[in-house]
């Protein structure tokens, strides 16, 4: 369904880097020339929107999950940045991907990148999640529009959450990227450490970090308050290359589609998707308000 956000002008896009990955399979391979595994092997990229040594293995059970259902080997690969996933996708280096919704512009414009499915809620809806900035409960600041001429611990270049919203919520306000000191940590964990840690004014903590620092016992949200949040983004697809051959896309897609929550659930963990649901198929049209933010954003290869 098509939701209309934002509004804007011209898209330049990104020139990607290159892919650092950790890597593993799950299960033999059965015969290479099948159309589930034409090439012995399925490689799947992940975003590094957590700590790598976290989400790897919730993907592994994933992965090992596919793999069963499309009786071919997966290796999981979590990339260096979000960038790097989408130049891998391009030269046929990843034949799946998860992207955050902002990443998964530039992939469809770079890599031909088609959105299969994302993360159900057990209501069977598909699930989103915020943005948001938060101070220290004694801060001063009371708003976002309070934040000029003070510090802000911003995630990594090109994140949804971590970095394109929260600096479109402070143009809103009236602030420009001038206005403040802009802290890239390198990470939503890193970002919630800084302020934490009493580093930086503030904060950007999108709610599926929130969730898992607070079930971490990392983050007491007594002692902090949140003075912006975004409209509901929705959340990560996972998709395919887009000259991926049309048998293999289909059978991705019903693989995926058959998957038990208990299969998705560790990955659910840090998406905020808890209960988990069953995966649910998405399309170009469920991210339409990514598209016209990136326009209105005006990103080119410098915002990356």
């Amino acid at each position: 369904m098509k939701t209309p956000l934002f509004t804007g002008s011209a898209l330049a896009l990104a020139t990607v880097l290159a892919l650092t990955a950790c890597s593993g399979s799950a299960q033999s391979s059965p015969e290479p020339t099948s159309a589930t595994c034409p090439n012995g092997e399925i490689k799947f990229g992940i975003e590094p929107y957590e700590d790598p040594a976290k989400l790897k293995p919730a993907y592994d059970v994933l992965a090992a999950a596919l793999s069963k259902k499309l009786e071919c080997p997966v290796s999981v690969q979590v990339v260096e940045d979000y960038a790097a996933e989408v130049l891998a996708m391009r030269n046929g280096k990843l034949d799946l991907g998860q992207f955050g919704p902002l990443g998964y512009v530039f992939a469809d414009a770079k890599a031909g990148a088609e959105p299969l499915v994302s993360f159900g809620t057990a209501e069977k809806e598909l699930s989103t999640y915020t943005a948001g900035i938060w101070v220290a409960k004694d801060s001063p600041i009371q708003a976002i529009g309070d934040l000029k001429g003070k510090s802000l611990a911003l995630g990594s270049v090109g994140s949804t959450s971590g970095d394109v919203l929260p600096r479109f919520g402070l143009r809103e306000a009236g602030i420009a990227d001038a206005d403040i000191t802009m802290d890239y940590t390198g990470g939503h964990p890193e970002a919630l450490l800084a302020l934490t840690n009493g580093k930086v004014d503030a904060a950007e903590i999108n709610s599926q970090t929130l969730a898992t620092a607070i079930a971490a016992g990392t983050f007491k949200k007594d002692d902090f308050r949140q003075v912006w949040t975004s409209n509901p983004i929705p959340n990560d697809p996972i998709t395919v290359r887009g000259d991926a051959d049309p048998a293999f896309k289909a059978a991705v897609k019903d693989a995926f589609l058959s998957l038990e929550p208990a299969d998705v659930a560790k990955v659910g963990e840090f998406l905020d998707v808890t209960p988990p649901g069953p995966l649910l198929e998405v399309t170009k049209d469920n991210y339409t308000p990514l598209f016209e933010l990136a326009e209105t954003m005006g990103l080119t290869e410098k915002d990356l």
